[in-house]
């Protein structure tokens, strides 16, 4: 299992709102240029985004911009508004075989596993704002000088 773009994505992409901010216009081409990306899928996370409303995005090439200071935006907000999970991080398959000792168990001895997991990723998100990453941004840029 893995996580998709969309969450790296849609973290570049405000880094990139916040940092070109009253500078340059931050259109999905703009941001697109900066990802690497197409800019149909940073179209699509700029909806996600604003859905969340984490930014505000002006019509034709106005742009984005934040909605919200950066200091109130967590990883967790992030990761919510971009990826589908809804419910358990973890799938689990359908059906073990009640007649096997491994398949009429495996969701005891699993179960909470994934379920602690899961909040550990969730807590682990919760604790990092974008502001915290454009701190560090920051100081990576400072040093490039």
């Amino acid at each position: 299992m893995q996580i998709s773009t969309r969450f790296t994505i849609a973290v570049h992409t405000l880094l990139c709102i916040e940092h070109f901010d009253g500078q340059l216009k931050t259109t999905s081409s703009f941001i697109a240029g900066s990802v690497n990306a197409n800019p149909v899928v940073i179209r699509r996370i700029l909806g996600q985004l604003k859905d969340a409303e984490l930014i505000e995005v002006a019509a034709g090439v106005g742009g984005a911009h934040m909605a919200r200071p950066l200091s109130e935006i967590t990883l967790l907000d992030v990761f919510n508004a971009v990826e589908a999970v809804d419910g358990p991080l973890f799938d689990f398959h359908n059906d073990p075989n009640p007649s096997c000792p491994v398949g009429r168990n495996v969701h005891a001895v699993l179960d909470d596993k994934l379920a602690n997991a899961q909040r550990a990723l969730e807590t682990s998100l919760a604790k990092t704002t974008l502001a915290d990453l454009e701190c560090e941004l920051d100081a990576k840029l400072e040093n490039e000088a």
